[in-house]
């Protein structure tokens, strides 16, 4: 079977996305870590456990949305 590469333009858009859902994974633990419980949406262990899931980036978002609670 012939090995089939991935065109420039086509990693390029994949390293961008990888990129982007690291620097959510992060941004979300950083805030999670510093943010008291009583100002999160359930369980911090299971927000923090749910970025081991690979999220596309959607576990991100959905704890900036639905996860936190107003200060």
């Amino acid at each position: 079977m012939a090995k089939r590469r991935l065109s420039p333009r086509t990693r390029r858009i994949l390293m961008v996305a990888g990129a982007i859902e690291g620097v959510l994974k992060i941004a979300m633990l950083a805030d999670l870590r510093r943010r008291p419980a009583s100002l999160v949406n359930g369980s911090k262990k299971v927000w923090a456990w749910s970025t081991v899931v690979n999220s596309a980036g959607l576990i991100p978002i959905a704890y900036f949305v639905y996860g936190r609670r107003g200060r």
